[in-house]
């Protein structure tokens, strides 16, 4: 029988609430959605930007919530709905949760940042770590001032070990989620102009991904990318907190190092050499970055006592992570199309890889490869440079077409030559009827876009326009 996450005399402990009503014995688990809960969870009425979960919490009793945090200002009104643990903020009271949780783990844990492919390497320490141990970690991009918490307030005491991804946009929000989460070992993927609305510079944006280093466990592994401008400053700020630096990348001095890799349309055939032990392994996701980000994959299982060789093994297992990188053959007539969805998010460094991956693919007979790609946002004064710039990349990596929305995007627009126009839009719901009217059998589409850009649409667009109705 599986032991229920929580009893309520913890949860009511940990967060110092006052409990009305039918107190459950235990707590199957947490939620902060109220149409997706599960028969006896806790419901978080957390109050966000646009709703407040308070008005969803009756809706989460009927559908089977086991009690629910919520403020002592709104318990009254909800009196008689169900079981209640009123507590002055319920977003602080998660938190108390999730270290409550985090102080009765004896899992490892891990923390992962960076400016791109911190979802990609959570995804695939989950995988692999799951092969050797009880592994909770991070679903979809739950890395913010909720999802953190969320995610360690459902973590079970018997994880052998733990994978959080921590994401931020501002200077200081990594501290306070790093002090949660406690991890062992602290990854940052990469340091990229990226945010730079919100920062001076690439080496500000570098200073708040260390941030992460300040929450490690004594002793703890910080695993930075040995080829950027910014390494030598993320090692001393990782030296600041006492921590063991391990590097990856291709540099001579990374002990995760690459050694060699092999680029395909569907993957990679990797080489490196891990603290002097050769491994070698395939991918599923194509893209060098990928192949990089896997080094990062093997130096933290290390770190935390897993069987480098099984990881290594496991790798060739791991999927694209929705919307980045996620391919799929669609029937049409007179062949097929190939989908990729990459509409998770951009910035110049991912929008050009994408590009890459694409070009990589090799068209059959009449087929062409098509770009569909909207704005990278907040990347600051040099916003319409990085935009411009990937004309270039379009051209390099033999893209035919490019359909473009979004008001940076223009300038993408107007440096393509009239060959390699295809449409241009406002917004993705705008150019989307065009980009599936220019769609035929052979053509390689792949979607890209800031998530603000709404690119997802565009995919789930496609896919409902090409895919034949199932028949009766």
């Amino acid at each position: 029988m599986t032991r229920a996450l929580w009893t309520s005399d913890e949860a009511i402990a940990a967060t110092g609430a006052t409990a009305s009503g039918a107190i459950p014995e235990t707590l199957a688990g947490v939620s902060i959605d109220s149409r997706t809960i599960k028969p006896g969870e806790l419901y978080v009425a957390i109050k966000g930007d646009v709703h407040d979960g308070h008005d969803f919490a009756r809706a989460a009793f009927a559908n089977g919530a086991g009690a629910a945090l919520v403020s002592r200002e709104r318990a009254r009104e909800l009196a008689g709905a169900g079981a209640l643990f009123a507590v002055d903020d319920p977003l602080r009271g998660l938190e108390a949760l999730g270290r409550a949780a985090r102080a009765r783990s004896d899992a490892r844990v891990i923390a992962v940042t960076g400016s791109a492919g911190k979802t990609g390497v959570k995804e695939a320490l989950g995988l692999v770590l799951s092969r050797q141990g009880d592994t909770h970690f991070s679903v979809a991009s739950f890395n913010n001032h909720w999802g953190v918490p969320l995610t360690l307030a459902r973590m079970p005491a018997s994880a052998r070990f733990g994978v959080f991804e921590i994401g931020m946009n501002h200077a200081g929000e990594i501290t306070p989620l790093t002090a949660m989460v406690r991890p062992h070992v602290a990854i940052v993927t990469a340091v990229l102009p990226v945010h730079l609305a919100y920062f001076s510079s690439v080496d500000a944006i570098a200073d708040a991904k260390a941030e992460i280093f300040s929450g490690l466990e004594p002793g703890g592994v910080a695993i930075i990318n040995a080829d950027q401008p910014q390494t030598d400053r993320l090692i001393a700020r990782a030296a600041e907190h006492g921590a063991r630096v391990v590097l990856f990348g291709e540099s001579a001095r990374a002990e995760a190092r690459l050694l060699s890799v092999a680029l395909h349309a569907d993957g990679s055939d990797v080489a490196a050499s891990i603290d002097g032990e050769a491994v070698r392994y395939s991918l599923r996701n194509p893209g060098r970055h990928v192949a990089m980000n896997s080094l990062a994959v093997l130096a933290a299982a290390r770190a935390v006592g897993a069987d480098v060789a099984r990881v290594a093994a496991d790798l060739a297992e791991v999927p694209p992570p929705t919307g980045r990188g996620a391919r799929e053959i669609i029937p049409v007539a007179g062949g097929a199309v190939t989908l990729i969805d990459e509409s998770y998010n951009a910035n110049p460094a991912s929008m050009r890889a994408a590009i890459e991956n694409l070009g990589r693919i090799r068209a059959k007979e009449s087929g062409r490869r098509i770009a569909v790609v909207g704005d990278m946002l907040e990347l600051g004064d040099r916003a319409r440079d990085f935009h411009a710039e990937l004309a270039s990349a379009m051209n390099d990596n033999g893209v035919d077409l490019v359909f473009a929305c979004g008001p940076m995007m223009r300038a993408l627009w107007d440096e393509l030559p009239p060959s390699r126009r295809g449409a241009y839009a406002a917004d993705s719901a705008a150019l989307t009827p065009a980009v599936i009217a220019a769609i035929g059998a052979h053509d390689i589409v792949s979607v890209k876009g800031s998530l603000g850009s709404r690119m997802g649409p565009v995919v789930k667009a496609i896919r409902a326009r090409l895919t034949p109705p199932a028949k009766n």
